[in-house]
């Protein structure tokens, strides 16, 4: 049995405890910023644009995200780039080894973060494959900042995730199947790809 002069400190912990249970399991409490995929400009000059056969389903299962596209581009020498961009309010799904599930069966070394001119500032997670040919770039972006290490982030945020509406993470990914070993991510068509997509997307009346 606990003693009375007990029971206000136990009960403050049970409603604090309490308040984020309400918040993010009961209410499902969100913060909708008014931005969405759909902004991104689907054209890019010098380039050839089709939609992939991606379906809605894997989509939702996989990173828990309504809100995605998934594009591909030649340019006019023949060189594609795959563009696939989605928004979640389960960030781990996101940020996770999002490259295990979008290009499933390629096999890539360990990432690194790289910084290129077209995108000053912003960390790209960029991987190579390990057979020497293709390469594989994200770039994350939460709150209207863009992330080098979300596990940090999170560690960071985690008493204001706690206590406030979920807030959705952004995930821009691209990939370049002939990028050859010895050459850097800036001449690839994903490139110009990946910057494209950012800087429309934070083209939206509402971005931060």
């Amino acid at each position: 049995m606990i003693s009375s002069r007990f029971l206000m400190p136990v009960m403050l912990l049970i409603v604090l405890a309490l308040v984020p249970t309400v918040i993010h399991y009961y209410a499902a409490a969100t913060t909708d910023d008014g931005l969405t995929v759909n902004a991104i400009n689907r054209s890019i000059e010098g380039f050839r644009v089709e939609s992939t056969a991606r379906r809605a389903r894997w989509v939702e299962e996989t990173f828990a995200s309504n809100d995605w596209l998934e594009n591909r581009y030649t340019d006019a020498d023949g060189a594609k780039a795959l563009l696939f961009v989605a928004r979640s309010y389960d960030l781990k799904r996101l940020y996770h080894h999002p490259e295990i599930g979008i290009l499933r069966g390629v096999d890539l070394e360990r990432g690194n973060i790289i910084r290129i001119a077209s995108l000053p500032g912003i960390p790209i997670h960029f991987f190579r494959e390990r057979s020497g040919a293709g390469a594989a770039a994200y770039v994350l972006l939460y709150d209207g900042e863009f992330v080098e290490n979300p596990i940090i982030m999170q560690l960071k945020t985690s008493l204001q995730m706690l206590f406030s509406p979920s807030k959705p993470l952004t995930l821009f990914f691209v990939y370049d199947s002939i990028l050859q070993r010895d050459s850097g991510f800036e001449v690839s068509p994903a490139a110009p790809v990946l910057a494209e997509a950012i800087n429309s997307f934070s083209l939206q009346d509402s971005y931060p």
